[in-house]
């Protein structure tokens, strides 16, 4: 059975991001990641295209959570942790110190723009452990929605870590 303090994280954010995205960050991860789309690299291209402008790789909002400035969410009434450094800590305290990426899903609802800002809030969706004994694993199950400027909802990322 899991004990309080892990349980206690389920419904909690831990964060809220908020970024502005780029023309040089998105050419950059563009390049990065391989993807030569002139709607990412070429102004007049894209202008001309149905979004008026260059817009960003879908993947490229979540590598922004580590660059932009995070803090703990502030959404009245909420309870919040200060990073998922801290829920990585309880989990350890708790005796589950091994860590891995299980899984990474996107629902992406419309592109971002360069100029557009993106907030992405993240919260703990929910934990659950598995197993018998000495072979119990602990899921951690983390969603982070991303709206833009307008508060409409850009994407969805969910992404799954397995703990021992």
């Amino acid at each position: 059975m899991l004990p309080e303090e892990i349980r206690n994280l389920t419904g909690m954010s831990f964060g809220t991001t908020v970024f502005q995205v780029e023309k040089e960050t998105v050419r950059r991860f563009a390049d990065a990641v391989g993807d030569m789309n002139p709607l990412y690299h070429d102004a007049d291209y894209a202008g001309n295209s149905e979004y008026g402008g260059i817009i960003a790789p879908p993947g490229y909002i979540s590598s922004q959570w580590f660059w932009g400035d995070t803090g703990p969410a502030d959404g009245e009434g909420e309870e919040n942790i200060s990073g998922l450094g801290d829920i990585f800590t309880v989990l350890s305290n708790a005796g589950y110190r091994q860590a891995i990426d299980s899984s990474i899903e996107y629902e992406f609802y419309h592109p971002v723009r360069v100029g557009d800002t993106v907030t992405a809030v993240s919260r703990v969706r929910d934990i659950v452990e598995r197993g018998k004994d000495d072979e119990r694993a602990v899921f951690l199950f983390i969603e982070t929605e991303y709206s833009g400027q307008d508060g409409a909802q850009v994407a969805v990322c969910r992404v799954t870590t397995t703990h021992r």
